[in-house]
């Protein structure tokens, strides 16, 4: 809980991200249930449009290397921070995440810019936040691409995960830099990209959220948001729609979750899914670029 001379909800200072110079592009932000939500906003707002989900414990600025070809192409990317990510606002009390509280939060900004025609590309826990928000708002949604992540019901997702889950507790400060750079396989970082994913997060009292989120994760039938996920899987197994993979099996967290996915989606039948090694975890950064690439290919045989 937060201490009486602690605020409530915190907000990064514009000056931490001021010395990023791989990201131009201007934050926007909607109130959600009286929190800021940060977003980027670029494109022609009627032109196709990509949403682009980050986990954690990174940001949108995760998509730096995928926006400009889809810039490119003719998109409009809108990418938003998580409450408690990015430039966006982080309750200090860890007792104000919760799965179903980001389903809603991600739910409502969509609603609040009118998203519709939707074509989401999601990772990590923006595909746990967002395959939900698809399943439960399917009219909104016209594609979903997915890189490494799930939609777990009760259930262990293997070894991987429980490494990570008992190190993001333990852990004595969650260094997102440093995570990430260990965490990406096919390239290095430069120390200006691994500052910018510290960004966020000046000190501790900053990642309440990036503590919470692991606990999260549904892995025992106890979990908060297991039901919910099935009734998602009961959607996405009548989901006629295209779906398509690009997943890096490299990765020892959530590597092969993807497949699941094309085995039980009817709209995953018969796309140009791929596979990227190498590659890490965070696959926007290792291929990005390419990711860019297969959707932008994807969209054109529409």
């Amino acid at each position: 809980m937060s201490s009486p001379d602690t605020p409530a909800v915190l907000r990064t200072p514009d000056e931490r991200f001021a010395a990023i110079d791989d990201f131009p592009y201007a934050p926007k932000g909607v109130e959600i249930d009286g929190l800021h939500m940060a977003y980027i906003d670029e494109g022609p707002a009627d032109a196709p449009l990509f949403l682009l989900l980050h986990g954690e414990p990174t940001w949108s600025y995760l998509y730096r290397r995928m926006i400009p070809p889809l810039l490119d192409a003719g998109f409009r990317c809108v990418a938003p921070d998580l409450i408690g990510f990015g430039r966006s606002d982080k309750p200090t009390d860890r007792a104000a995440y919760t799965y179903d509280g980001h389903v809603a939060w991600m739910t409502s900004f969509i609603e609040t810019l009118d998203l519709t025609n939707i074509n989401v590309f999601v990772q990590d826990w923006g595909g746990l936040i967002g395959l939900r928000v698809a399943a439960e708002n399917p009219d909104r949604f016209d594609r979903i691409a997915m890189g490494n992540t799930g939609l777990p019901v009760g259930e262990s997702l293997g070894p991987g995960f429980d490494g990570w889950l008992n190190a993001s507790q333990t852990m004595e400060f969650m260094d997102a830099g440093a995570l990430l750079q260990r965490a990406t396989a096919a390239r290095e970082l430069t120390d200006a990209e691994v500052d910018a994913y510290r960004a966020p997060f000046p000190d501790e009292s900053y990642m309440a959220g990036a503590r919470e989120f692991p606990p999260l994760v549904p892995i025992t039938p106890e979990h908060a948001g297991v039901a919910e996920n099935k009734a998602a899987w009961t959607v996405f197994e009548s989901w006629e729609k295209p779906f398509l993979t690009l997943a890096c099996p490299g990765d020892p967290v959530l590597g092969s979750l993807h497949r699941e996915f094309i085995e039980r989606v009817p709209g995953a039948a018969g796309q140009p899914h791929q596979e990227f090694t190498p590659g890490g975890h965070f696959s926007q950064d290792d291929r990005g670029e390419d990711i860019a690439a297969a959707l932008i290919e994807w969209m054109a045989g529409a």
